[in-house]
């Protein structure tokens, strides 16, 4: 299998879970990435600094997306390395959630996980658009692809509207209100950026700990990075603005 083929990739939540487990899967590509910047809330994690060991495309770097300031060095950053090649792809996958229900829900909570699911992400995007621009304007760079410039929100099937799933499960109000708002986030960068170049996609991962029942969501996170890297490698300017799952599946608003 040809694989994702993409010049540099920034990846948000490199902490645990699924970054890492994203962060190993682009690592393990046919062609890996030049550049591969592993932003995380703790830089000296001794999990994320095993896996940059020995791969000196990776660099690890300090993010909280919540953070202005924080954003503002982790571009400077970026930029120092990629320069005029610009930044190709940006995986806004740094998340939080606090479990409720309707009755249970706070505004504590809502501030909280907007701040991080959803607002992280616009934060992160405008910051990085000058360098994704820089991409995407490339001499020989042609159609939309993420190996020409992209921004792909890591988002869940929860925050779909249309199919609203596990409801007696699992409510977490904040979460799945957080994730809708991000998909309409997708579409608005998917109308303002694609006139650029800029491909821009919602994708729901599938990883449910626990598992809400048996079948669904990926058997392991290494199951699903693979299915998300397949999908990344094949989007295409027909999908712009829309929403995919792990098994490369087109789901509702």
């Amino acid at each position: 299998m040809e694989g994702l083929g993409v010049g540099s990739v920034l990846l948000t939540g490199c902490d645990g879970g699924l970054g890492l487990g994203l962060l190993k899967g682009l690592l393990e590509q046919p062609s890996p990435p030049r550049h591969l910047f592993a932003a995380c809330l703790d830089p000296q994690g001794k999990a994320i600094n095993e896996m940059a060991l020995g791969n000196p495309n990776v660099v690890v770097l300090p993010l909280d997306v919540t953070d202005p300031n924080s954003i503002k060095a982790a571009v400077g950053k970026v930029q120092e390395e990629v320069g005029s090649a610009g930044l190709n792809l940006l995986i806004n996958n740094a998340c939080t959630t606090r479990r409720s229900t309707l009755a249970t829900e706070t505004a504590e909570n809502m501030t909280l996980v907007y701040t991080t699911n959803t607002i992280g992400p616009l934060q992160t995007s405008q910051a990085f658009l000058p360098l994704l621009m820089e991409a995407a304007e490339a001499e020989g760079q042609r159609g939309m692809s993420c190996s020409r410039a992209a921004i792909v929100n890591i988002s869940s099937i929860l925050g779909s509207i249309g199919a609203v799933e596990a409801w007696e499960e699992r409510q977490d109000i904040c979460y799945r209100c957080s994730k809708a708002a991000l998909n309409m986030l997708t579409k608005c960068l998917a109308l303002e950026y694609g006139g650029s170049g800029i491909l821009c996609v919602s994708v729901d991962p599938g990883c449910v700990t626990p598992p809400l029942e048996q079948g669904m969501g990926p058997a392991t996170v290494e199951e699903s990075v693979q299915g998300v890297l397949r999908l990344l490698a094949r989007l295409s300017a027909t999908s712009n603005g829309t929403f995919w799952d792990w098994r490369g599946h087109s789901l509702p608003w």
